[in-house]
């Protein structure tokens, strides 16, 4: 039997992100379990300002603010109240390593990641934070693209749910 009792989903505001956010809502519905929501403001500075002595500025801080509006909106009053949701905002040098950390200590069972599909040379001269996530991830990895194949229905599942009550 799978368990699931804390389920991550991370985002980037994109719309494979908020693809992700849907099918990581539904399954910590039918799972009963935590909903994670993690942005990452992915902060250069913090990784190379002693060594180059960058001098920190507020637009960090500001990045971060407008971060937590952003994910604020995303978070409606039901997931609160029904999915127990923790929603995060950190500040990295890395997304990927973020995301890992983060799945780590919160002893997260499944992670629900949005990709963009790019194509191998995009991913070999920008990386993927989804592929770094899969590979060096703690837990399973769930990607799910924008386009690909949609498993949720939500109109569906509203009349199916409303037409039994």
């Amino acid at each position: 039997m799978v368990v699931l009792k804390n389920i991550l989903v991370t985002t980037d505001f994109s719309q494979p992100s908020m693809v992700a956010l849907d099918y990581g809502r539904d399954l910590a519905r039918s799972y009963g379990a935590t909903l994670h929501v993690l942005h990452v403001v992915v902060n250069s500075a913090l990784a190379y300002s002693p060594e180059l002595g960058f001098a920190t500025t507020t637009l960090p801080e500001d990045l971060e603010n407008e971060a937590r509006r952003q994910l604020d909106a995303l978070i409606t009053s039901d997931d609160r109240n029904t999915l127990r949701v923790v929603a995060e905002v950190e500040s990295h040098p890395s997304a990927a390593a973020a995301i890992i950390d983060y799945a780590a200590a919160k002893k997260i069972d499944l992670i629900v990641v949005g990709t963009h599909g790019r194509s191998a040379i995009t991913k070999f001269l920008m990386g993927s934070v989804a592929e770094k996530v899969v590979r060096a991830a703690p837990c399973p990895v769930l990607t799910v693209r924008e386009h690909e194949r949609d498993f949720l229905a939500p109109d569906a599942l509203i009349r199916t749910g409303s037409a039994q009550g």
